[in-house]
């Protein structure tokens, strides 16, 4: 029989989920910004291999505004730094969810990496202190 929290839980995993492949319908299918910025860097790519020269760009530097300055660079990271920055907060959030469902309410939230690390390094700490105290026993009693 589930409780409260874990039906709650369900409920939050199955939201999160549709929530998730409704926004990444929105961005690459109805989106019109993100086809413009992927054509202009198509378009981009292009023209930089068709006219290779030594030349300045033809637009001053202080023409461009920093938006656009700072949109041409975001979008030249490679694509594993963006997957990186989104995928690591979204396992996180969907990892602590898939938790709530849990029977055991002591084991919510070890799937967040903070959390997680803070409890193994809490362990090792733990096991070598208990270590520690079983060889100075046996010491102690030879």
């Amino acid at each position: 029989m589930m409780n409260f929290r874990q039906r709650m839980g369900w409920i939050g995993v199955g939201l999160y989920l549709l929530a998730s492949v409704a926004a990444v319908y929105y961005i690459f299918e109805i989106s019109q910004t993100y086809n413009r910025l992927a054509l202009a860097q198509v378009e981009k790519a292009a023209g930089a291999q068709t006219k290779w020269s030594g030349d300045a760009s033809s637009s001053s530097p202080s023409s461009t505004s920093w938006m656009v300055t700072l949109k041409t660079r975001l979008l030249l990271l490679p694509f594993w730094v963006w997957a990186t920055i989104f995928l690591i907060p979204y396992l996180q959030v969907f990892l602590f969810l898939y938790s709530c469902t849990r029977a055991d309410p002591k084991t919510v939230g070890y799937c967040i990496l903070p959390i997680c690390l803070a409890v193994l390094c809490n362990r090792h700490q733990t096991f070598a202190k208990a270590s520690n105290q079983i060889s100075r026993l046996q010491l102690i009693d030879t």
